[in-house]
């Protein structure tokens, strides 16, 4: 079951980011869907599964997107994993703290792109810090209203199935 809603959230993630990734917010920055996806499962399901995550979106996101492919699946790999293993020795079950982890791993994972980018490229780094820290603040938004959004839906359901078998008489 974990399996198939890692890869349902990764589907949309990249259904998103194909159809949606394209508006621009201000200054050209852009939603990271994918990202967002993989440090979602992460923090809810551990590190081995955000390093898979991690692993799988990436590559994905850059066979989709073109350029050099690998850069970001090692950078999200990298994220998946480290944001696994904080999230497993940190409470980060409250909105406070999963935004500063989405916003973290948003700037950390552009840094990762950008060095490993320069790297095989052999330019400097280009880091355009409004850009990454507006494009961290949005992720960490919409990363916030993915869990609330998440956590909401069971209890929408239960309701939804006490207020059915409230109206069946029962003889």
């Amino acid at each position: 079951m974990k399996a198939a809603g890692v890869f349902v959230a990764l589907v949309i993630a990249l259904l998103f980011q194909t159809t949606l990734g394209g508006v621009s917010l201000e200054a050209g920055t852009r939603v990271n869907f994918v990202l967002i996806a993989v440090v979602y499962v992460a923090l809810a399901f551990g590190a081995m599964t955000g390093l898979l995550a991690g692993m799988v979106g990436g590559l994905a996101q850059d066979s989709l997107a073109g350029g050099i492919i690998g850069i970001g699946g090692i950078s999200k790999t990298l994220i998946g994993f480290l944001v696994g293993v904080l999230g497993a020795q940190f409470i980060v079950s409250q909105p406070i703290p999963r935004f500063v982890m989405f916003v973290s791993a948003s700037v950390l994972q552009e840094l990762c792109f950008q060095s490993l980018y320069a790297l095989v490229e052999g330019h400097g780094i280009r880091f355009h810090y409004a850009a990454v820290l507006t494009q961290a603040a949005v992720n960490g938004m919409v990363g916030i209203l993915a869990f609330q959004i998440t956590e909401m839906v069971p209890g929408l359901m239960q309701k939804r199935d006490t207020r059915m078998s409230l109206g069946r008489r029962r003889y």
